[in-house]
């Protein structure tokens, strides 16, 4: 998104094929950006350099309200109108907490009882200073990109500190940003100059491996080349506190962000037990799903605390993660903002829904290779949305 805004021709390599990457390399496409992928697996995007072309269609951002919520921002400083549209799944999500900052700031939106379609009408916008009510880090973004082109300083406050691969991007496209403990401002307008950059690995698609490596006493793997920006590697303090044993190779940064390889490996007497609850719930929301499939495989089980956020993403992923856990035989408690998974539980295979949702699909995905029988996948096509070569991958490195 930022390449496509961005003045020169930007490429990248190790770029995801994943269905919500291709969905933000569509709208910027029709919004004038010049995109083109290489024979050698690179992706080079000229960008428009600050001035978008307003599109006559509506911008499909598939799943991805990470797509939806970022390009609000982008758009609403800019001439013109646009409607974004999304799937069945993203049109339920949310998407009053864009609007509410960006109208603070001047703009006009509007969605259907607070859901996508969403028109924007963009206007000159002024700085706020904003609190977010709930940490995200895709409403962060939205009003920081705002604030890029808007005169004066733009300052968002948040309560729990929640990941900044935003900031550090802008930064590495030549922005100027100030971090506090909490709080992040950006003056503007600024402009953005293209840049060269292999994208690492990501994590939270990394750690259906890590937490499968970790289930098997005996187990060891090495992931090269993941992205361990501090604001996303809680999962492997977490797994450290199960007991897995983990190790950082080869750290180096990269365009700001620290990159490296991780070695996992499972520990004799298997896992143990943790809280997941408070900042850490905020920091491992993306992760939740795959660390509550494997809880019952743990020797003290799981609490899951503080994740409401889990109910309203691609579907109520606590509602779902209680359901298939519960089809596999284990027993777990439900609340409004968690779970509760004892340990020492056997789970037999069972048939799955993944709620079309692709976290699900492979966070069952990895329980399923302890439990006793077959399981089946319902809608495991849905992996595509962020992880295309899942299951050719888990099917590598899985032990027969």
């Amino acid at each position: 998104m930022l390449a496509a805004f961005a003045e020169g021709t930007s490429r990248f390599t190790n770029f995801s094929t994943g269905a919500d990457c291709a969905s933000t390399l569509a709208c910027m496409g029709a919004l004038g950006a010049t995109i083109v992928k290489t024979n050698d697996n690179a992706v080079e995007i000229t960008g428009v350099a600050g001035r978008v072309i307003p599109s006559n269609i509506p911008l499909d951002c598939g799943n991805s309200g990470s797509t939806m919520r970022m390009i609000s921002g982008l758009l609403a400083p800019q001439p013109g109108r646009f409607t974004l549209v999304g799937d069945a799944s993203l049109s339920r999500r949310p998407m009053d907490r864009v609007r509410k900052p960006l109208e603070s700031m001047g703009a006009r939106l509007t969605l259907t009882d607070g859901h996508a379609p969403l028109t924007i009408h963009g206007a000159t916008l002024r700085p706020i200073d904003y609190t977010t009510p709930i940490p995200s880090a895709q409403v962060k973004a939205c009003i920081l990109l705002a604030g890029l082109q808007t005169e004066g300083t733009t300052i968002v406050r948040e309560s729990v500190r929640t990941r900044d691969h935003s900031e550090l991007a802008l930064r590495a496209f030549g922005a100027t940003l100030t971090r506090s403990l909490d709080a992040v401002s950006i003056s503007g307008p600024q402009s953005l100059r293209a840049i060269d950059s292999s994208i690492p690995g990501d994590i939270s698609s990394a750690a259906f491996f890590l937490c499968a490596a970790a289930l098997f006493p005996g187990s060891a793997l090495v992931l090269d080349s993941v992205g361990l920006n501090p604001t996303r590697a809680t999962l492997l303090d977490v797994l450290t506190a199960l007991g897995a044993h983990i190790s950082v190779l080869n750290l180096e940064e990269k365009n700001a962000e620290l990159v490296g390889a991780i070695q996992v490996s499972s520990p004799p007497q298997g896992l143990g037990s943790t809280v997941v609850s408070g900042a850490l719930a905020a920091q491992l929301i993306d992760e939740l799903p795959v660390l509550a499939a494997i809880a019952p495989y743990t020797s003290g089980g799981i609490r899951i605390r503080d994740a409401k956020e889990l109910r309203i993403k691609e579907s109520d992923r606590i509602a779902l993660v209680a359901k298939n856990l519960r089809a596999m035989g284990a027993e777990v408690e439900e609340f409004e903002d968690g779970l509760d998974i004892p340990g020492g539980q056997t789970l037999h295979g069972a048939t799955i829904d993944s709620g079309g949702d692709h976290r699900i699909a492979m966070a069952f995905s990895v329980a399923a290779l302890r439990a006793v029988g077959e399981t089946l996948i319902q809608g495991s096509e849905s992996a595509a949305i962020s992880f295309p070569e899942f299951f050719d991958l888990l099917d590598l490195v899985a032990e027969r």
